[in-house]
């Protein structure tokens, strides 16, 4: 009798099971945030505007499609703190540690990486069609980028030197930009375990 009492309040083993952690998503995560800072260092500077040329916003977008909204905006969050902290992410292997970062007249278009990624992946995962999906979110994406870029960059210059020197010579490469996301959108479709 009193072995069957201390047998049914003893622990079992499958009832103390320790959760199982999924290393995918750390991994993917790390992956993407690498691409991030690896189109960082892939900068020209221009004379004539203090945004450098990039393919930074291809890349932050690409990490939202490929990652979703969620971990998009994560990367691109943690992207933005290793820069503060003063490593050198940032365009050209800058960084701009604790309030630098603010003085940046840049900064605008480096915060608003981390709404354009939670869009991009939010419009690829709303679209029935992959195609509209695509080209919604590199679209969306780039405006989201350029109203942070341009709205800060005004405070520093002036709202129409701001889209003359911030927008206006980035048209072009731009609509490249887009359509060279949705190619690889199309292209290179990741299993839905890496999205979060």
């Amino acid at each position: 009798m009193t072995e069957a009492k201390f047998s049914m309040t003893s622990p079992t083993t499958s009832s103390v099971a320790a959760p199982r952690v999924s290393w995918k998503p750390i991994a993917v995560g790390v992956a993407l945030l690498a691409l991030v800072i690896g189109s960082a260092y892939a900068s020209v500077p221009l004379p004539y505007s203090p945004v450098p040329m990039t393919l930074q916003s291809l890349a932050v977008l690409m990490v939202g499609i490929w990652g979703g909204a969620r971990m998009g905006a994560a990367v691109l969050v943690s992207y933005l703190v290793l820069g503060v902290i003063g490593l050198p992410v940032f365009a050209g292997g800058q960084a701009a540690p604790g309030l630098a970062f603010f003085l940046r007249p840049t900064a605008g278009f480096l915060i608003a990486f981390v709404p354009a990624a939670f869009v991009a992946g939010w419009c690829m995962s709303r679209m029935a069609s992959r195609f509209a999906g695509a080209f919604v979110a590199m679209s969306l994406g780039h405006v989201v980028i350029f109203a942070g870029g341009v709205s800060w960059l005004a405070a520093f210059l002036g709202f129409e030197r701001a889209i003359a020197v911030a927008f206006m010579p980035f048209i072009l490469g731009t609509l490249v930009k887009i359509a060279l996301g949705v190619a690889l959108a199309l292209a290179l479709r990741p299993p839905r375990a890496w999205r979060a």
